[in-house]
């Protein structure tokens, strides 16, 4: 096992260059799905490092693999490529060149932190005892490339056996981490609602089925689903955001679309909430003499850690950085993470990593125009994740 000082010394001598990375791929943001130059970015930056990969997995992913000098088992390290549509508001000098797109939400930490990852596991192979895969996975924010890349054979040959995954997390100081034992962040489900009724005269109303009294009735029958059909105990949002009908402020409308979202915690409570929202939204438009039918497009699944992995990622942080400064989360994100499908395949720990820097004045949130993060979190990331691969892989 490599010695704490000796890994924090090769982490930091790479700084620099992890510093330049970052601020290439933050620099050229590319959206979901279309990450062609970052693929080809971290595809230049593997083959420096002479780590062996494969392009084009689930469109733009690439997948790359170290080979340990010493037979093994074979753990993966994630990291997700795309950009948000923000416009950047920091004034920097590596600011996006790209207006309305931006790495708002820390990718390009995440594929650098991997690359750092990648180039210390390389430079340390002979303390492998198996294989190392490395999953650049597009499409996080959109699409969810993860479930793609796994349909695509990234956790295969050779089988991966566990992962380790990681996200920059604003609220926590640079030097600090944050573990969550078990469920972590909640599954997602876009609802859409469309309500039917029949076109009249506003003056002459009863001859109509108002599609907009419908939808304002259904919209208020959501409610109970989750304040009494959901144990106060548990967590569950159902959210309509969109709300769209009507032609003439005189006519009574004959459609209406509602659009939403249902965020869970568990498989049990999301099964329940979709199914007493289906029937109040049939019935209730059935009783005013409409119709209404519900579309429910899946999200991604919850994201649950498994424990074992978790003291893994626990125990490099309180090694590396001290116990004082791994903060154990207590309640789960009803946010998502499509990370949930690779712990869903096998044994995961998806950790915070703290970036934020109030003497930098490095405080705003993710998915906002002034998100940024302090730069020094980048050779921590990597670090603990050298160090969550060789106690993993050191346990045989």
């Amino acid at each position: 096992m490599i010695e704490k000082e000796t890994l924090l010394q090769e982490a930091t001598a790479i700084l620099p260059w992890l510093i330049d990375v970052r601020r290439d791929f933050h620099a050229h943001p590319e959206f979901g799905m279309e990450e062609f130059r970052t693929k080809d970015k971290i595809c230049e930056y593997l083959k420096e490092m002479g780590i062996p990969f494969e392009a084009g997995i689930a469109n733009t992913g690439v997948v790359g693999l170290i080979k340990g000098e010493q037979e093994g088992k074979t753990v993966a390290l994630r990291a997700d490529m795309d950009a948000l549509p923000i416009l950047e508001q920091n004034n920097i000098p590596y600011k996006s060149t790209i207006d309305g797109k931006m790495h708002a939400c820390g990718h390009d930490a995440h594929m650098t932190v991997l690359l750092g990852a990648a180039k210390l596991l390389n430079q340390n192979k002979h303390l492998i005892k198996g294989n190392v895969k490395l999953l650049f996975q597009p499409a996080e924010e959109t699409v969810g490339g993860a479930k793609p890349m796994i349909e695509e054979g990234a956790l295969e040959n050779p089988k991966v056996e566990a992962i380790f995954g990681l996200h920059v997390d604003p609220d926590i100081p640079v030097g600090k981490i944050g573990v969550k034992y078990g469920q972590m962040n909640a599954s997602s489900d876009t609802i859409t609602i469309t309500v039917k009724g029949k076109n009249a005269h506003g003056a002459y109303a009863y001859m109509g089925k108002d599609a907009i009294v419908i939808a304002a009735q259904i919209i208020s029958a959501l409610q109970p689903i989750i304040s009494r059909g959901v144990d106060a105990r548990q967590s569950a949002v159902l959210s309509i955001g969109v709300i769209h009908g009507g032609t003439q402020g005189n006519i009574v409308a004959d459609e209406v679309t509602l659009v939403g979202t249902v965020r869970t915690l568990t498989p049990e409570v999301r099964r329940s909430v979709l199914k007493n929202l289906e029937d109040t939204v049939t019935y209730v438009a059935r009783g005013m003499g409409g119709e209404a039918i519900l579309s429910i497009e899946p999200g991604y699944t919850s994201l649950i850690n498994d424990d074992d992995m978790v003291d893994i990622a626990k125990l490099s942080g309180e090694h590396l950085l001290g116990e004082e400064n791994v903060k154990v989360i207590d309640v789960p994100s009803l946010g998502v993470e499509d990370f949930a499908f690779f712990a869903e395949a096998v044994p995961g720990a998806f950790f915070r990593l703290g970036v934020r820097n109030e003497e930098k004045e490095i405080i705003h949130d993710v998915h906002t125009p002034l998100f940024n993060l302090d730069e020094e979190s980048l050779k921590i990331g990597a670090a603990m994740q050298v160090y969550n691969v060789l106690t993993y892989l050191g346990r045989g």
